[in-house]
């Protein structure tokens, strides 16, 4: 289903699927696995493009999972099957209309949930991206190492739960942070990575490099479809190495 459609639903998703068994002390497991289509770019208008997954992630009990290539879109959601916990699995249109094509495994296999893959390393920005802007982050991180420029790039894959070891080691290495979502900036995935990412850069002997950088979805509506997305993009980055990453 659109994953805006789930806000109609934060009743029985937030409060009933993902409590239950907590509450009830164990007595019940909830196997369901919710696939929503989510983001922009397919001309679907303002009721069918919005990314809201941010707004899942305070709810205890739920996975929030989030592929960015076919390999990873089969194996998270064969965890997503097999786990005794509700899932939310995140598709991105864009990534499900996609012409780009991966070897996928025919034999059985998995991916962990809370296992975060560095698709690109670098050493001097590290770039935590989000399902569909895994693609975006990789195809600049390419333009910027021909300028010498290394980037190294970090996809989550779960948001819920999140590898902050991956994430805080890379950032540790670099002293550079950058996160890139397509969802709204407030209350976002970005921040809630940024905010103790910023922490493990200042306890550093070195201190960070650069100030922590976002780059987001506008705190607006989706625009109609003839419209140019000028108020979809918010780019918050005020170091110059992110600057012309986001751009």
């Amino acid at each position: 289903m659109f994953g805006d459609f789930l806000l109609m639903t934060m009743d029985q998703v937030c409060n009933n699927l993902a409590q239950w068994r907590y509450i009830t002390g164990a007595q019940y497991e909830m196997p369901v696995v919710i696939r929503a289509a989510m983001g922009g770019g397919s001309r679907s208008a303002y009721g069918h493009s919005q990314c809201v997954e941010s707004q899942l992630i305070q709810t205890p009990g739920l996975i929030v999972a989030i592929p960015s290539t076919p390999h990873d879109a089969k194996g998270l959601l064969k965890t997503a099957i097999r786990s005794n916990d509700p899932v939310v699995f995140v598709e991105h249109k864009r990534l499900i209309l996609s012409p780009v094509k991966q070897e996928v495994p025919d034999e059985d296999f998995t991916v962990q949930f809370g296992k975060a893959a560095v698709r690109r390393e670098g050493s001097d920005v590290t770039v935590v991206a989000v399902g569909f802007m895994v693609t975006k982050a990789l195809s600049a991180a390419e333009k910027l190492a021909r300028e010498g420029i290394e980037v190294e790039v970090i996809d989550p894959r779960t948001i819920v739960p999140l590898d902050t070891d991956t994430i805080f080691d890379s950032v540790e290495k670099t002293g550079r942070l950058v996160t890139v979502e397509e969802s709204r900036i407030r209350g976002g995935i970005g921040a809630e990575i940024a905010a103790p990412g910023m922490q493990r850069i200042l306890l550093l002997p070195q201190g960070a490099r650069a100030p922590g950088c976002s780059a987001d979805g506008a705190g607006t509506g989706w625009p109609h479809p003839g419209r140019p997305l000028f108020a979809q993009r918010r780019l918050d980055c005020p170091c110059g190495a992110t600057g012309r990453l986001a751009g």
